[in-house]
């Protein structure tokens, strides 16, 4: 049964958590950048609201959620498009089976009422009207109001909360009054060619070592020319070419190139074959540590055991 509470004589049908098995692998500067953020380190601090900035499939959710998991709190996303309403990020009405109004919690208000963390996926393709309601939650004040239910809903203080951001054409321009409540911006940049393995081993564990290492390698040279070719498009190259050497068994490295072609087009086919010259970086490319075989084929590198603030 779905938990209930009530607000205000009004009872909220609240929503569930989201459960994933995946975890952070990538900087640790960036975990200590969104774990920074959401500390409080006086009675009389507040959390900040960080925004997480970058290319589609880098990450971005990933590293939020595992934050939250992290840090031991129960975390909830709301996936935003440009129809989300103000009554969707808050609160909905729905006729119950004894036909009576029902009110129905999002994700962002359970998670305000249970002490939780609210990933906003994908938050600038909302448009302003949305934004507008949020307004009060991202400052001192900490609350929202529902004018569909008539009530004011206060967030718990281990409230957090986080919006992702990608950067293309399909999305808004965030306000600026909204742009200065959500601080700090996150920069998620694409991984080195260690990490990149390990994500793409901890996806597809079953992926034989020739096989990712030829897809991590096309990879890091997609990310020197600042391609937007991430992780999420190994992850789904390296099953394709599977599935296909599982159909015609056959050795999977027979089916890269097809993979490439299936999940990034003729260009990206092109590119992994030399005959295209890659676009000019639109900005400085990052300067990616290149790994030889030794490295490559040695142990992984050990979990971070620092002590946090929270532990």
């Amino acid at each position: 049964m779905p938990e209930r509470v009530v607000i205000e004589d009004v009872e909220l049908t609240l929503s569930h958590p989201d459960e994933i098995e995946t975890r952070w692998i990538g900087s640790q500067l960036l975990k200590d950048q969104l774990i920074a953020a959401w500390l409080v380190v006086d009675r009389d601090d507040l959390p900040l609201n960080p925004r997480l900035i970058g290319k589609p499939g880098i990450g971005k959710t990933t590293l939020a959620y595992g934050v939250a998991r992290e840090m031991g709190k129960e975390a909830y996303i709301f996936q935003c498009t440009m129809d989300t309403r103000p009554e969707d990020l808050i609160i909905t009405p729905v006729v119950a089976a004894n036909q009576q109004i029902a009110y129905h919690a999002s994700p962002l208000v359970t998670a305000m009422i249970q002490g939780a963390v609210c990933v906003l996926d994908e938050a600038n393709r909302m448009s302003e009207r949305a934004w507008a309601s949020l307004a009060p939650l991202l400052d001192y004040r900490r609350y929202v109001e529902s004018i569909v239910a008539g009530i004011k809903i206060r967030a718990h203080p281990e409230f957090r909360i986080c919006c992702t951001m990608n950067e293309d054409a399909s999305t808004y321009e965030v306000p600026e009054y909204i742009q200065s409540r959500l601080q700090p911006t996150i920069e998620v940049t694409f991984p080195d060619k260690l990490q990149e393995r390990r994500i793409l081993k901890f996806n597809v564990p079953f992926a034989p070592d020739q096989l990712l290492d030829l897809t991590v390698t096309f990879l890091q040279r997609a990310h020197r020319h600042d391609m937007s070719y991430t992780a999420r498009d190994g992850i789904n190259i390296l099953r394709y070419a599977l599935k296909m050497a599982e159909l015609r068994s056959q050795t999977p490295e027979a089916f890269l190139e097809e993979g490439i072609e299936g999940v990034l087009g003729p260009e990206g086919l092109d590119f992994f074959q030399g005959r295209a010259a890659p676009p000019p970086p639109t900005r400085p490319a990052p300067d990616f540590e290149l790994l030889d075989e030794d490295e490559l084929d040695g142990p992984e590198d050990e979990e971070d055991e620092t002590d946090h603030p929270w532990a």
